[in-house]
């Protein structure tokens, strides 16, 4: 592409920007409220999906020991889960930290545990985490094969209905963001389409006298981008005080939720902003203008 071209490109699209002022801000507004709702949507997947692997990490598998276990024993038995491929840790519970575990979480009716008097019916156990979520069913089984072992439980129905929420929880973000990213498209395009319709006419003259499709499609598709930038730019720095204020907000609240921390996060979000708009808004013009080079 020659010097003298790219000028006149360069040219067209400010000159068009500012003969169409009102329809570029329209424009422009319609990209970054757009991409504004696109980018709420990316931190919420985003987040969700933090907290889904948050809780599946924290799956545990609960060991109880036999009673007639001795100390010796014991200790032979964590060696033997910790040299188990995939597990992360082992921790040792004794019968009297465990029911001060349960009191604690019975919380006002911890009296009903009064009628026990000094006996304690909870076993020793060992708290196994393991690396994998998906190692947890055959560690388990492995585990309840062990010598001393009484059982070995990890809440089979509580975890198969958390991994169903996980999955759900990815698809559906993921489909969103698909339906959403194409609705944008959509929107954009028709957008810019009005653009594109007030110059019917100029584009009509251009390929009568010879332009060539890209000839004519360059300073809409560098419109296109344009629009596209600036609405992602108002999107990325709407988006940032946005996160900011909900992440102050959730930790008023909520000190230990596992949100994504905002540094370098909303960097790459903004970044991820920023080029979707520009490409958007080049898809956009591209298929505004398609059916106006048939002449």
């Amino acid at each position: 592409m020659k010097f003298r071209t790219s000028e006149y490109f360069v040219r067209e699209v400010f000159v068009s920007l500012k003969r169409n002022n009102w329809m570029s801000f329209a424009s422009i507004g319609t990209v970054a409220v757009s991409l504004f709702v696109l980018g709420v949507f990316l931190l919420l997947v985003l987040n969700m999906n933090r907290m889904a692997s948050t809780l599946e990490s924290q799956v545990q598998i609960s060991v109880y020991l036999q009673d007639e276990l001795k100390g010796s024993e014991k200790d032979d038995l964590e060696e033997r889960i910790s040299d188990l491929s995939g597990i992360q840790s082992v921790k040792y519970v004794d019968r009297d930290e465990a029911i001060e575990r349960l009191r604690e979480r019975l919380g006002d009716q911890k009296y009903l545990l009064d009628a026990l008097g000094d006996k304690n019916p909870l076993p020793d156990s060992f708290e196994v985490t393991v690396m994998q979520p998906s190692m947890v069913q055959t560690a388990a089984e492995t585990i309840a094969q062990f010598d001393g072992v009484a059982e070995a439980k990890y809440g089979q129905d509580v975890v198969e209905h958390l991994f169903d929420i996980t999955r759900l929880m990815r698809v559906f973000g993921l489909l969103l963001m698909v339906l959403l990213a194409g609705a944008t498209i959509f929107i954009i395009s028709n957008t810019i389409r009005l653009t594109v319709f007030a110059r019917r006419k100029e584009i009509a003259i251009m390929k009568y006298v010879g332009a060539t499709d890209w000839f004519i499609r360059w300073p809409f598709l560098l419109e296109g981008v344009v629009l596209g930038c600036i609405g992602g730019l108002v999107a990325a720095f709407a988006l940032r005080s946005f996160y900011a204020a909900m992440a102050a907000k959730v930790y008023n609240t909520l000190t230990f939720f596992p949100l994504m921390p905002q540094y370098p996060f909303m960097n790459y979000v903004s970044a991820a902003i920023l080029v979707s708009g520009m490409v958007i808004g080049a898809i956009g013009s591209t298929i505004s203008l398609k059916r106006f080079l048939k002449v």
